[in-house]
């Protein structure tokens, strides 16, 4: 069943080169460097205009040029050399799962998330959380792990971001054109649509279930714009954190309880459920109502449900984790307690938590008490969350509560800038991917020459310089904005000087104007005459955040000052295309969360990975990484603040003093022939360390041996098969 879209390229395909639309139609190609050559090779052109969309690309191509490409000898043989790839990778290859666990190889994982960030032509992610969740997918596919991701198809997805001149940010939703994206609706047997429906409150909502192909993992996106719905019904589903509370409960009830029923549809007894946040955390409820449904006791349930999830936390700030008022819930769940087993209280106990703002059913206790497994998403983090949900274990030491971690990781062969993936095939090994989490390996970058290794990171700097200048001119053309807007836009920027990159989420935690806490003393480090420093900011504030807008009102606001002369930089409508050209490109990555508010982070991973070295508050990933020569941490002559202002005084007075005293210094520091010797040796350090430490193929492999593997194992000895 295609749409008449797709049926469109079908048609337009020759037969000789008739899978270019597989290719198309599986996210492998995102990752895999000779497939996205592969496409360039279709229309360079139309590659940069789509954002690297291959549908978009094969949907714009005229038929005749098609014709010319199946006799292209060139093209043919790369659309040769790329078809065996994917399909050895597909079937046969990267076999680490089934060679650990041969035993357990049809026990499937599902990984429920609110969101996924596998590519940016499919714009169902926010941030962070939805890009680690795209990355998460991509690493079970490259490990053979029996992966399902099961998410939401948002049609208008998070927003797209644009500044008017006072720098207020204007939210705005454009529809996604499904024919336009890599998906298709889940087919059954008789190649009808699979479609469920979930009791939200005293109605039916229905869902579709669109498919999305990751490599060998799979992703299914419910969808609740169908014809069956009311029209307000419809809109569940269309904006990533959109609505009120309740709209946001209602959304829940639907990934985590239409999130059970899906995986049902499809025929499946998963071995683990991963809960990715608790935005999910709903299943548990689901699987507790089909264990007691099925003749189990409700303590037998609970036993049997707690085997099986797994419960990754992201969040270690109290206001930060969904709760709902029990009024709310009772509205919404008015009569499931009864399909449990149990009373009205005995239900509302599985989540009343207070967390400081008075007791409501809260998320993350639910998901704590019913995960047989729980973690933080890095080692501080975990100690973070055993301190913060010390009400769930008041008799229990710190130390003994069951909250343990596992630190973020990046997918590096999504995040790998071009000139630095070549130095690593030519100087570290061909198969450096293979190898990436084996500390050996990274020791070679040491043999590297410094100049090439210099080279290499120049070339990226060049391309980030070049991709600002054409984001300006296309905003131009479009007139989306004015003519002192352009100074804030990176056309002034010096690709000679030192630039540091600050890209995360506009939330007042992360002070991303704590470099502007002493406007005087940042105009002396711009302005130098020989050692000049230059800011690129980036990001979006939540659209309900209004003190996260106001916060990037003012650090857009010093990027439209002349005082600043175009030495500081706002790229508008942060995304994970834009984020390559960062994260690859900039020399500094800066991070000034108020420490402990941080709980992992990993852009900071990406950029230490292509050769940029990090000045970060030690929270996080980097309390983890750092070790005083591979990058800097801010620290504070003293630690010990009354209040939050006294803090954010302290960091900054201790930022400047690192750039004044060592940042700037070892960056200008160069040979006769402009080495930085002394920064390149960083680099070096920074990329030994990160290489193998921070990567998700050592994050799934630890998900894998310590959670997934005896959870499953867990669940077979309790039913003697998988669940």
């Amino acid at each position: 069943m295609e749409s008449v879209l797709n049926q469109s390229i079908h048609e337009k395909l020759p037969r000789r080169i008739a899978r270019l639309e597989e290719l198309a139609f599986n996210l492998w190609w995102s990752w895999h460097r000779s497939a996205r050559d592969l496409f360039k090779m279709v229309d360079r052109t139309l590659w940069t205009t789509t954002r690297h969309n291959p549908v978009k690309i094969l949907l714009g191509v005229p038929p005749e040029y098609l014709q010319d490409l199946a006799r292209d000898p060139a093209f043919l043989r790369q659309y040769d050399a790329v078809l065996m790839e994917m399909d050895r990778d597909l079937r046969n290859g990267h076999l680490w799962y089934s060679h650990a666990y041969p035993d357990l190889v049809d026990e499937k994982i599902v990984y429920l998330s609110a969101e996924f960030g596998v590519h940016t032509s499919l714009p169902i992610y926010s941030g962070g959380l939805g890009v680690l969740s795209g990355d998460h997918n991509k690493e079970a596919s490259d490990l053979g792990l029996p992966f399902i991701g099961v998410g939401f198809l948002y049609e208008q997805g998070y927003f797209r971001q644009q500044l008017d001149h006072s720098g207020w940010q204007q939210a705005n939703y454009p529809q996604l054109d499904l024919d336009e994206v890599a998906l298709r609706p889940k087919l059954c047997a008789d190649e009808s649509c699979i479609n469920v429906s979930v009791a939200v409150g005293d109605r039916q909502i229905h869902l579709k279930v669109w498919e999305v192909l990751v490599g060998r993992a799979r992703l299914y996106l419910m969808d609740s714009n169908v014809e069956q719905n009311a029209p307000w019904d419809r809109e569940l589903t269309a904006r990533l954190y959109g609505g009120d509370r309740e709209m946001r409960l209602q959304q829940e009830i639907l990934l985590g309880i239409g999130g059970v029923q899906i995986i049902r549809a499809l025929g499946l007894r998963p071995g683990v459920w991963h809960l990715n946040e608790g935005h999910s955390a709903f299943m548990v409820l689901e699987r507790l109502r089909e264990y007691v449904h099925e003749g189990f006791s409700w303590d037998e349930a609970v036993t049997h449900v707690r085997a099986g999830t797994v419960f990754t936390t992201h969040t270690p700030v109290p206001a930060g984790h969904d709760a709902f008022p029990f009024n709310l819930m009772e509205k919404y769940f008015y009569g499931f307690w009864s399909q449990l087993g149990i009373n009205r209280d005995a239900f509302m106990a599985l989540g009343s938590y207070d967390s400081g703002y008075g007791s409501a059913f809260n998320m993350t206790a639910l998901a704590l008490r019913l995960a047989g497994r729980s973690n933080g998403v890095s080692a501080l983090h975990g100690e973070v969350s055993r301190e913060m949900w010390q009400g769930l274990w008041p008799d229990v030491k710190p130390a003994d509560r069951p909250i343990g971690h596992v630190t973020n990781g990046v997918h590096l062969p999504s995040w790998t800038g071009e000139a630095m993936h070549r130095l690593y095939r030519q100087r570290i090994s061909p198969d450096w991917m293979e190898r990436q989490d084996d500390p050996t390996l990274w020791t070679r970058i040491e043999e590297v020459p410094d100049e090439v290794l210099w080279d290499a990171h120049t070339y990226l700097k060049r391309k980030l310089f070049s991709a600002m200048r054409e984001r300006a001119r296309q905003a131009r053309i479009a007139q989306s904005t004015l003519p002192d807007q352009l100074l804030a836009s990176g056309i002034f920027l010096d690709p000679d000087a030192l630039v540091i990159g600050f890209a995360r989420r506009f939330a007042t935690y992360k002070r991303a104007n704590l470099i502007f806490r002493d406007i005087e003393r940042l105009k002396r480090l711009v302005h130098h005459r020989y050692r000049p420093v230059q800011f690129v900011f980036a990001g979006k504030a939540h659209p309900a955040d209004d003190p996260g807008k106001r916060l990037l009102q003012e650090v857009y606001g010093w990027a439209c000052n002349p005082e600043m002369g175009g030495r500081i930089a706002f790229v508008e409508d942060y995304d994970m295309h834009i984020a390559r050209y960062l994260v690859q490109g900039v020399d500094i990555w800066l991070n000034t969360p108020r420490k402990p508010n941080d709980a992992s982070g990993t852009s900071g991973m990406k950029a230490a990975f292509n050769g940029v070295l990090n000045l970060s508050i030690l929270d996080g990933w980097w309390a983890e990484a750092y070790n005083g020569r591979n990058g800097w941490a801010i620290l504070a002559e003293n630690d010990t603040y009354g209040n939050e202002w006294e803090q954010d005084e302290a960091d900054a007075d201790a930022l400047y003093r690192l750039l004044e005293d060592e940042v700037i210094p070892l960056y200008y520091q160069r040979d006769r022939g402009g080495i930085p010797h002394g920064w390149v040796e960083m680099m070096k350090e920074s990329i030994r360390v990160v290489g193998p430490l921070f990567s998700t193929r050592r994050m799934v492999k630890a998900y894998t041996e310590d959670y997934y593997v005896p959870a499953i194992r867990d669940i077979i000895a309790l039913e003697g098969k998988a669940e």
